[in-house]
């Protein structure tokens, strides 16, 4: 007889104290990258399914830019049925880099 497992993809997320202010700073250098945060910021308490975000590029590559916020300890993905929810970590980037927030909020 032949178990089938079925595996729920895990996402694993950078603890706060790992979170280099380079690769921030980079990550939010991209103009694509920087779009989706600004979308999270206009209501950082809630998340946001992928199919909802606004972006020009391709699926594949849009996927690729939140696996690099995502790396970068910018946001946080989750699994919840077929949907893959984000949200930004706005506390705990607020924590530790204060002010990075507000200074992208001010950018065009």
């Amino acid at each position: 007889m032949l178990d089938i497992y079925l595996t729920m993809e895990t996402h694993s997320h950078p603890k706060l104290k790992s979170i280099a202010l380079d690769q921030a700073l980079k990550a939010l250098g991209d103009p694509v990258l920087l779009s989706i945060v600004k979308q999270l910021l206009k209501d950082a308490s809630q998340e946001k399914a992928c199919g909802t975000f606004e972006y020009s590029v391709t699926k594949a590559t849009f996927s690729h830019h939140l696996k690099i916020l995502q790396d970068a300890g910018i946001i946080r993905r989750r699994q919840e049925g077929t949907k893959k929810m984000t949200s930004l970590r706005s506390e705990e980037i607020e924590k530790r880099f204060p002010g990075l927030l507000s200074m992208i909020i001010s950018t065009k």
